[in-house]
């Protein structure tokens, strides 16, 4: 039986992010996607040009809808936009007892914002403490923190406490902006902390890559892999995809990570 992986996030009408790659991730991780899309972006490559966010009824809507027909054996939360629609999403969450990834999305790869600044307390005291694994990046766990972004392992390491204390079970440190030859990420639990290095993948494609690291999680983790497995697993997915990024031609900005390269080999 397939696992069932809901997503909720925006939409990236370029599909390199959000709702789209999120899909892509979990059907070339070997899961079924389902879908809830807090807002509609029109944005390619280059850059966002404007941000059209989903009425608070119709987002309900569409969960509950989805929810009470579907069996959900993970969830992955991506960009919410707006205090009222993280709030939603996390009394949702409430109901459910299933592993959730949250990828605490709060700007996009050209730059532009994607959350509130009024919307990180509530997604910090509401949805966080819900969360099996939070997979925030550098930028990302300042933020969260207000404090000054992690420049060596040290300062994550003692980032990834500190977000470990606001609730949730593990917290997935990316450290791709770090000026290193290789791209350490930190997984924080309770018990242990374990270092993921990966070589740095010299590419400008790398638009939605914490969209679909944090989905191919979700994805192994509805299927029913402990979460230093899951995270190895995404790792290598995430890695790979990164790696065959170039194989695609799409834009002349960012461009996105190739979600299918173990099932397109090189054919680009």
């Amino acid at each position: 039986m397939y696992a069932n992986i809901l997503t909720i996030a925006g939409s990236d009408s370029g599909g390199g992010a959000g709702i789209q790659a999120d899909l892509k991730a979990i059907s070339a991780t070997g899961a079924y996607g389902l879908s809830v899309i807090t807002a509609l972006t029109a944005q390619n490559t280059v850059g966002v040009d404007a941000i059209y966010p989903v009425a608070i009824d119709f987002l309900k809507q569409q969960i509950q809808t989805v929810s009470r027909d579907i069996r959900i054996d993970a969830v992955k939360v991506g960009m919410l936009g707006t205090p009222e629609v993280t709030e939603a999403v996390a009394e949702f969450l409430e109901t459910l007892a299933c592993p959730v990834v949250v990828d605490p999305v709060m700007v996009a790869k050209s730059g532009d914002r994607l959350l509130h600044a009024d919307a990180i307390s509530a997604l910090r005291d509401f949805l966080i403490p819900q969360a099996t694994v939070i997979t925030p990046n550098l930028p990302e766990a300042a933020d969260l923190l207000d404090v000054t972004e992690a420049v060596d392992r040290d300062m994550m390491l003692s980032q990834a406490r500190t977000l470990l204390a606001l609730g949730p079970k593990a917290v997935l440190l990316k450290g791709g902006h770090l000026l290193t030859e290789e791209s350490p990420d930190l997984l924080m639990s309770e018990s242990h902390a374990q270092w993921f290095d990966t070589v740095r993948v010299v590419t400008t494609n790398t638009h939605g890559t914490g969209c679909t690291l944090s989905s191919a999680l979700a994805s192994y983790l509805g299927q029913g892999h402990p979460v230093d497995v899951a995270v190895a697993k995404a790792k290598e997915y995430i890695s790979g995809a990164i790696a065959a990024a170039d194989q695609l031609h799409v834009g002349e900005g960012h461009g996105p990570v190739n979600h299918f390269w173990a099932l397109w080999g090189n054919n680009g």
